[in-house]
This record gives structure tokens, C-alpha cells and sequence, in this order.
């Protein structure tokens, strides 16, 4: 099992965000439960994948693994000795500058002095806190139809994320205030969450259109049917009008995202097996409106 972020996503140390981000989405969309159903390897993989992606796409922690202050899960490392910790230690040195000797056990109360003399001249001083970035994996339904989703912080928070019916791939919610402290009476930063959707085993987008590929017997494509389709919001019935072909595109007005409609195109399956009455009939069949499903494929 692969404890490096760098290679759970399976990319280079020195990998830019675009990279980054390109692996995420790939290995996400591979692993993720709901094309996984019932394989808890997937889904452990899935976790892995979160947790290296919430290192490497954050600048900030990327640079705390790299120099070994986090390990993989986010987890400080234990500190090396600083000059605090031989400052309170028996027979703690001294060291000299500019000819005077200075206990490092005072060198605390000397900057400190050093910055309140500072904050006085400043005084005023004000600054934005950082944005923070986030990456949240959402099923193809409820990036179309909206959800809800609670998103631990790094700071321990939980925050409940409104995803907006008809978001994209890609798409950035920005949650004000949510991200990092400002300093002195600045507010807080933004956090900036990137929605990654998982792509559906049978609907497809096209802007707010859906667009869905319907199987269908060679007897329902010649003497048409009534049946039950699904859509993003549940099934409806639609009728299929005798002669339909592969390609035929109908049309489900308002099914699909923010107002747009659900196109089901039409794919005539012939059986499994042999069927020597149908081949027969074929045989002397001549069908009423010829046609040449070949015409224009002509090489000049």
C-alpha cells in the first residue's frame, strides 16, 4: 500500500497543480463506491486517493510533507530540538553577538519587545486571510439535481456544503469566510471547493440537455412501444412510433438540468441467438421504401 501522496496519485515530486489535478480526477473517477458497488477495495483505494489529493493540492501542506513537518494522513511529525527546548535545559549555553552574551531563555522577551515596539508604529495593521482550497467528489445525479454535503475542515470544523442543482465538472463553490484567520480585524479568507463529478454509466451531458442511449428489440423499433425510461429525477413512460431506427432521437421536454430536456436516442439490439423464422422471412422480404444506409460513404 502506497503511503506517499505522490505516489498514490502517480505523479512526479515536482508534478505542477494541473497535473495534480488531472491524476485526482482520473483515479477518482476509477474508484469511486458508486461504479464500485459492493467492492471495499475500491473503496478504500477511493480514500486514498481523497486523502493524498488534500495534501498535493494544498500549497501550504504540500510544502509541510515535503519537508517532513506532516506525514501522509496530514499528521504532524514528531519536532525536531529547537533552541526553546536546550533554553529550559540544565546548564543551557549562551551565545554571544556583537560582542554581548545573550541566554536563550531571554531571546523571547528581546523579540517580543522588539515586536511591540513594532505594533505600535503599525498599529492598524490588517490582512486578509488566505483562501483554502478544498476538492469534493460528487455522483453525476447530484451534481444534475443538487445535494448536500458535510465536509470535515482542517481545523476540525464540519461544514455542510449546498451543491447547486446543474453543477460541471470542474466547477468552484466559493464558501465565504470558511477559509484561514485574518490577522487583526481583517476578515477571513474564502474557501474555494472544487466539485470533481463522477461520470454516470448511461446519462451524458450536453449543456442542460441529458441525453440518454435507449436499447431496443428490432420488434419495438418496427411496431413501436410504450416503456418506462429513466431520467434524472425518476422514470416516465414514452412511446416509441413504429419505424424507428438507431440514431432516432426523442425528445422528453423539461427532464433534463435547470430547465433543459432529456434526448433518449434509440439503439436497435438484434437477439442473442439465431432466429431462422426471421431470417427466412428476410429472405424473400422487399422492403416498400428501399434505402442505401451506405450512401455518402463513397471515397473519392
Amino acid at each position: 500500500m502506497a503511503t506517499d501522496p505522490y505516489e498514490t496519485l502517480g505523479v512526479k515530486r515536482d508534478a505542477d497543480e494541473a497535473a495534480i489535478r488531472a491524476a485526482y480526477r482520473k483515479l477518482a473517477k476509477r474508484f469511486h463506491p458508486d461504479l464500485n458497488p459492493g467492492k471495499p477495495e475500491a473503496a478504500e483505494r477511493f480514500k486514498q486517493i481523497n486523502a493524498a489529493n488534500d495534501i498535493l493540492s494544498d500549497a501550504d501542506k504540500r510544502t509541510r510533507f515535503d519537508r517532513g513537518e506532516i506525514d501522509a494522513q496530514g499528521n504532524e511529525t514528531p519536532r525536531q530540538p529547537s533552541w526553546r527546548d536546550f533554553a529550559d535545559a540544565p546548564g543551557r549555553q549562551k551565545y554571544r553577538a556583537s560582542g554581548q552574551e545573550f541566554d536563550p531563555a531571554d531571546l523571547e522577551d528581546i523579540l517580543g519587545a522588539a515586536f511591540a515596539r513594532g505594533g505600535a508604529r503599525g498599529r492598524g495593521f490588517a490582512m486578509r486571510g488566505a483562501d483554502a482550497q478544498y476538492t469534493l467528489t460528487i455522483g453525476f445525479l447530484d451534481a444534475t439535481n443538487g445535494t448536500t454535503r458535510r465536509v470535515t475542515l482542517p481545523d476540525g470544523r464540519t461544514l455542510d456544503v449546498h451543491i447547486p442543482p446543474g453543477v460541471h465538472d470542474g466547477h468552484i463553490l466559493r464558501l465565504k469566510g470558511q477559509g484561514y484567520p485574518g490577522q487583526g480585524d481583517a476578515p477571513a479568507g474564502d474557501a474555494l471547493v472544487e466539485v470533481t463529478v463522477v461520470p454516470h454509466p448511461f446519462f451524458r451531458r450536453d449543456s442542460n440537455d441529458v441525453v440518454l442511449d435507449l436499447p431496443i428489440t428490432l420488434r419495438e423499433a418496427v411496431l413501436g412501444a410504450a416503456l418506462e425510461v429513466p431520467t434524472i429525477k425518476g422514470k416516465v413512460r414514452l412511446t416509441i412510433p413504429p419505424g424507428s431506427g438507431t440514431g432516432t432521437r426523442l425528445r422528453l421536454r423539461g427532464r433534463g438540468v435547470n430547465g433543459g430536456h432529456q434526448y433518449v436516442v434509440l439503439r436497435v439490439v438484434l437477439p442473442p441467438g439465431e432466429e431462422p423464422e426471421l431470417a427466412a422471412f428476410l429472405k424473400t422480404w422487399e422492403p416498400r421504401h428501399a434505402v442505401d444506409p451506405r450512401a455518402g460513404l463513397e471515397v473519392e
